[in-house]
């Protein structure tokens, strides 16, 4: 909704917090591999970018649409950065309101991504976002998340440039990468408003998500068990430089307790917490959701 096009699919609350709401952003039914979610926390200190965080989300977009997102970017008065070449991609970056780094980038792969158009928003479905190409995250040094990445997650060391090292499991491609940047002169980073709190990886179903959680507490990684958030299921756990993973089902979805056209127009809650809805709304801050940019 707003700037970037992107659906409010789930208007929910944080399932650890329900004093704080959980937006769920993403194409028209929120399919896997599309989503942005955002934990608002109005008044809360600013975070800091640093090791041992996610610094960057990449969204994927076809290359004929990156002069309309110049355009319609810095119209708005956003700064923009590039494009600019990064391996076989154009990019450029820009921030949020809160400081929250973001890209879009084109490339070979970016326009065949699955994904469902919203076409009701306010972004033409042939310049809209097509879910997240990626991520960056900063270390002190390249091991031992490089060694974790590859030797437990099953990622692969597939490019490196101008001190970025490009990491993805399996194929690989638009929606499955991960970059390592290394900053051994850099500080720590909290996380707080403006900031990435965790990076979701995808597995579709339950099975494939426990061989998984198996395999990372063999390792002697400390794990969550598995928990049911209704519309998926998690486990968490954080990386060897302190990145909080998720490793979350593909379903059952968003449309699961709701139909696709009325997705994100009211506050949905987890069975669990229907029963306490008087006490968790009355606990919640007014929401005040931008109207769409043309």
């Amino acid at each position: 909704m707003g700037l970037l096009g992107l659906r409010l699919v789930k208007r929910s609350v944080n399932q650890d917090d329900p004093g704080t709401y959980h937006l769920f952003y993403g194409d028209a039914v929120g399919h896997p591999g599309t989503e942005l979610t955002f934990f608002p926390w109005p008044g809360g200190a600013a975070g800091v970018r640093g090791a041992g965080q996610a610094v960057a989300v990449a969204f994927a977009v076809p290359a004929e649409a990156m002069d309309y997102w110049i355009r319609r970017l810095q119209a708005r008065g956003v700064r923009v950065e590039g494009p600019s070449p990064r391996f076989d991609e154009e990019v450029i970056a820009f921030r949020d309101p809160h400081g929250l780094s973001l890209e879009l980038v084109a490339g070979p792969e970016t326009a065949r991504r699955p994904w469902i158009p919203w076409e009701g928003g306010p972004v033409p479905p042939g310049y809209a976002i097509r879910g997240i190409h990626g991520v960056a995250v900063q270390e002190m040094h390249v091991d031992p998340t490089g060694a974790f990445l590859s030797g437990v997650l099953g990622f692969r060391l597939a490019a490196e440039t101008e001190g970025r090292l490009r990491f993805h499991p399996g194929t690989g491609g638009s929606g499955a990468l991960l970059d390592l940047l290394p900053q051994p002169a850099g500080r720590r980073g909290r996380v707080a408003v403006g900031t990435v709190h965790h990076v979701a990886w995808r597995v579709p179903d339950a099975a494939e998500q426990a061989r998984w959680r198996e395999e990372v507490a063999r390792r002697g990684v400390a794990i969550t068990p598995v928990i049911d958030r209704f519309w998926f299921r998690s486990v968490y756990f954080r990386e060897p430089g302190g990145v909080l993973f998720e490793i979350a089902t593909d379903g059952p979805g968003f449309t699961v307790d709701e139909p696709q056209e009325a997705l994100g127009e009211r506050l949905i809650l987890p069975p669990w917490l229907e029963p306490e809805r008087p006490q968790i709304e009355a606990r919640l801050p007014a929401l005040h959701l931008p109207q769409f940019v043309p």
